[in-house]
């Protein structure tokens, strides 16, 4: 519907044709933006390897926790952290008939660490549990 007026169009065109430079610069941007790797937001975790010689044995008749004075739980005489103590007592309970545990804290532990030991072995609902070393404070009373 555009008409010039008093223009011949006999002449050659003095203005760039931008369509074609704008249609290449859009398939270069888009090669650019496929070739550009995706960012991954993943936190790295060095997860535990399973070895056979950090595993103590669990015994089929007792096992044995001990809190030593500095607040250190042993599974028969091997210290461990709160989620591997779970996971012995865990254990335990898969055997049957269902092994004795032996709980004797050191009479210089900390409350605090006799009560979260307690708590884990309530939670592991254990049935056979004795306080050993009592014998000692037999003449205290």
């Amino acid at each position: 519907m555009g008409a010039s007026v008093g223009k011949s169009d006999d002449g050659p065109m003095m203005e760039i044709n931008t369509t074609p430079l704008i249609d290449v610069m859009l398939v270069l941007l888009i090669m650019i933006i496929m070739t550009i790797p995706i960012q991954s937001h993943a936190v790295k975790v060095d997860l535990p390897q399973n070895t056979n010689t950090n595993q103590p044995v669990i015994d089929t008749q007792k096992n044995k926790i001990y809190i030593q004075p500095d607040g250190v739980v042993q599974w028969n005489s091997i210290p461990v952290d709160d989620v591997t103590l779970r996971q012995y007592l865990d254990a335990t309970l898969q055997i049957s008939p269902e092994p004795e545990l032996h709980f004797q804290p050191d009479p210089q532990a900390r409350y605090e660490v006799v009560d979260r030991v307690l708590a884990i072995v309530k939670r592991a609902q254990v049935n056979k549990l004795g306080f050993v070393g009592n014998d000692q404070y037999r003449s205290a009373f």
